[in-house]
């Protein structure tokens, strides 16, 4: 048999679905935030994990677009702080940045996911 290849709409749906992607962020940006405790970021690990949750609980559609959603709105507050070129290659800079790229594919996938899910929910109704 032949394996059929997804495409990358399909990656990123799939990718959406799952509830290991919002669990990974909130564990990021806890392990960024908690030390110095910060209140206003450490707001979002909360509601990851709740998205995480409810996905498997069976909602994945509506996960996935709350996901994409919180997601996006960490990504927009932490873009707006400037850091400075050497900070970026730090251990905290690193982290940062892999959890903005994250949070950019936690967006795409669960936005796709979120779109396509309710299409094809009316479909079957």
């Amino acid at each position: 048999m032949e394996k059929t290849k997804q495409t990358f709409v399909q990656q990123f749906r799939a990718w959406g679905e799952n509830p290991f992607p919002p669990t990974l962020l909130a564990s990021l940006i806890t392990a960024q935030y908690m030390r110095p405790f910060q209140t206003l970021p450490m707001l979002f690990p909360p509601v990851l994990l709740f998205t995480s949750y409810a996905n498997i609980s069976g909602f994945k559609t509506d996960s996935a677009g709350m996901s994409a959603a919180w997601s996006g709105l960490y990504l927009l507050l932490a873009g707006r702080r400037r850091q400075p070129f050497m900070k970026k290659w730090g251990a905290r800079g690193i982290t940062r940045g892999v959890t903005m790229g994250l949070c950019l594919t936690n967006m795409v996938g669960g936005g796709l996911a979120y779109m396509l899910g309710k299409e094809e929910e009316e479909d079957d109704a």
